[in-house]
């Protein structure tokens, strides 16, 4: 846990640092082109969730990411041999679901700043919380399918 704890804070240090950098160095909509018709740094604010769902519903979103924590962090008590990668699994899921949880409450939005395009396609802006939840996710879901693999979850 404690290793946990460590690496949950470091990440949560780094995606607010990068929000204030973003904030303070560029104003609302703002963008610099860093790789010309691939990647922007574009200051927005976003008073959703993924994709803009649930636009405007701050205490739903806060509520159920309080909700969501407090799920994971009753199956972490409960759950005593954690490996290496669910370690880090957890502490990107962690970290991300508390980093754009702190913005909610202090900014009632959260501030996003990575912007890429795909041929003509513009992804959705995001930032360094919404990659760790999605990179610490897909960590997980391999970790339970090399887990069922090996006969480890498999129900009888």
């Amino acid at each position: 846990m404690k290793k946990l704890s460590i690496y949950t804070i470091i990440l949560i240090l780094l995606d607010q640092i990068s929000k204030i950098l973003i904030s303070n160095i560029l104003i609302l909509n703002e963008e610099i082109n860093i790789i010309k018709n691939f990647f922007n740094i574009t200051y927005v604010k976003n008073i959703g969730a993924a994709f803009s769902i649930f636009e405007g519903k701050q205490i739903f979103l806060v509520i159920t990411s309080i909700l969501i924590l407090i799920i994971i962090y009753y199956f972490l008590i409960n759950k005593k041999d954690l490996k290496k990668l669910e370690i880090i699994s957890y502490s990107l899921i962690i970290s991300g679901i508390i980093g754009n949880l702190i913005d909610r409450i202090i900014y009632q939005s959260v501030i996003d700043f990575l912007s890429f395009k795909l041929i003509n396609y513009y992804f959705p802006i995001f930032n360094l919380a919404d990659t760790f939840i999605v990179i610490g996710s897909i960590i997980y879901i391999i970790i339970i399918l090399k887990e069922e693999q090996h006969g480890k979850n498999n129900i009888q």
